[in-house]
C-alpha cells in the first residue's frame, strides 16, 4: 500500500467493461512526510468517495481492484480508504 494526494480526476467516453461506473482520479504519490514523489498516477476510486484534495491510501497491481468484487479490472492503483490522521515517529539512530 502506499499514500497519494488526489488531484484530479479524469473522465473517458470509452473505457474497458469493467471500469463503466467507475470513478478515475489522478493522485500524486507521497512519502512518509507527506512530500510528493515520483509522477502522477490514475486510480480507480473504490470506495466511490475520494475527491480532490484527500490524501488517500491505496494498493497497486492486482490488489487494486479486489474491492470490486470483479474477475477482471485493468487497473494500476485503487483507492482503499480516505486518511483522517496521518502521523510517523522516527526513532533517534
Amino acid at each position: 500500500m502506499f499514500v497519494a494526494k488526489v488531484i484530479g480526476n479524469m473522465v473517458c467516453s470509452h473505457k474497458d467493461e469493467n471500469l463503466k461506473g467507475l470513478k478515475l482520479l489522478i493522485v500524486q504519490p507521497l512519502d512518509e512526510q507527506l512530500i510528493e514523489k515520483g509522477k502522477p498516477i490514475v486510480a480507480i476510486d473504490t470506495i466511490g468517495q475520494s475527491g480532490n484534495g484527500d490524501i488517500v491510501y491505496l494498493a497497486k497491481s492486482r490488489e487494486s481492484s479486489l474491492p470490486l468484487n470483479k474477475d477482471l479490472v485493468p487497473s494500476d492503483a485503487g483507492i482503499l480508504g480516505i486518511i483522517d490522521y496521518y502521523n510517523v515517529n522516527r526513532m533517534e539512530e
